[in-house]
């Protein structure tokens, strides 16, 4: 069997949760996640600590229920309407992204996480080196977003959102912000970043004083949502991922 997401055979071995994250169950942080929790089996034993190395010439569960590797990746991008979680399946009952992207046999997750109200880009894949591509800090991939403040942001406003507002006791990393349009009681900026902390854009909006009304992303590591409708999904094509990987 050929791993056509890296050109790889899937018998060559590799670190459980990679393999776990290749056959398209979760992205790799979150099957690390999943082996801490005990809820992995390698071979009929529960492994608990990072480091053991599998092939598919092993048996892996999770769950209790076998779990094998992907024959094809699957790459989408989703216009994400405000009142969806960004997750799998909710033990809340509340509507999830998986909701809008009928008619995909494959198993795919979301790549990051956008906010229940928040609109736009989201990818969702079962290529887990892919997703870790896509949301690892050392990757500093960018992702772009259109905020509606209330308020109309100072010059001395912008600059420290430029430079770095102290979240959670540390400096976010400088970022690029740039007054769209201003209105009667509040205005449009344009946000790009590179972090990924919980519910940044929001939160440095409310540190400089300007609470965020609505927020949507529009750009995520060289993709753009362009004209997209809210709710409505597409493939990814091979060129665009063939870009943002850097083939």
């Amino acid at each position: 069997m050929v791993d056509e997401m890296g050109g790889r055979h899937m018998f060559e071995k590799m670190r459980l949760q990679k393999y776990i994250s290749r056959c398209g169950i979760a992205s790799r942080r979150h099957a690390e996640e999943m082996i801490r929790e005990g809820r992995i089996r390698v071979n009929g034993k529960v492994v608990t600590e990072m480091g053991m190395t599998v092939s598919a010439l092993d048996l892996v569960e999770c769950d209790g229920k076998p779990i094998v590797p992907e024959e094809n990746p699957v790459y989408i991008m989703l216009n994400k309407p405000g009142g969806y979680v960004t997750t799998v399946s909710d033990p809340e009952g509340r509507k999830t992204v998986m909701d809008l992207i009928d008619g995909v046999r494959e198993r795919v997750y979301p790549v990051g996480r956008l906010d229940y109200d928040t609109e736009g880009l989201l990818i969702l894949t079962n290529d887990g080196d892919f997703a870790h591509r896509m949301t690892h800090p050392r990757h500093q991939v960018t992702k772009t977003y259109i905020a509606e403040v209330e308020g109309i942001p100072s010059q001395e406003a912008l600059q420290k959102l430029r430079t770095g507002v102290m979240l959670d006791e540390r400096l976010t990393s400088p970022a690029k912000v740039e007054l769209l349009e201003e209105k009667k009681n509040g205005a449009v900026l344009r946000i790009t970043i590179h972090e990924g902390r919980n519910r940044q854009v929001k939160r440095m909006c409310e540190a400089v004083g300007h609470p965020v009304q609505s927020l949507k992303r529009i750009a995520f590591g060289g993709l753009r949502l362009g004209d997209l409708k809210p709710g409505k999904w597409r493939y990814i094509s091979a060129q665009e991922v063939k870009r943002i990987k850097g083939d």
